[in-house]
């Protein structure tokens, strides 16, 4: 179990770091899917900064069981806080990602409780 977790969340860590590069060199596509979901260029630095603790708190987490669960906590709480921007607006296409991932975080946090 400690082995999948390790693998999932580099995967996880890989993804959000990723996706916080892109807050901080926004490209068009990720300013365009912001307007559509009416959130202000100005919140994607700290969406970005969140990005990188989760991921952080993961890796970290393979050392520390109470960090990883921490972080997969944030984490999952990232991506609903993600799904809820999505409904909100009703922007259907959007949601599938954010929700895999939060789904993804989960499993995370679950196998890193079970290696405790």
């Amino acid at each position: 179990m400690f082995i999948a977790y390790v693998i999932v969340a580099a995967l996880l860590s890989a993804v959000l770091l990723s996706s916080a590069a892109a807050k901080f060199t926004r490209p068009n596509r990720l300013v365009a899917q912001m307007s559509t979901l009416a959130l202000p260029d100005s919140v994607l630095p700290f969406l970005g900064v969140a990005q990188i603790a989760g991921a952080c708190g993961l890796i970290a987490g393979s050392c520390w069981g109470p960090m990883g669960i921490a972080a997969a906590v944030g984490v999952t709480l990232y991506f609903l806080g993600a799904v809820t921007a999505h409904l909100r607006v009703k922007d259907f296409p959007g949601m599938p990602p954010a929700a895999a991932l939060a789904v993804v975080s989960v499993v995370v946090g679950l196998l890193r409780t079970a290696t405790l």
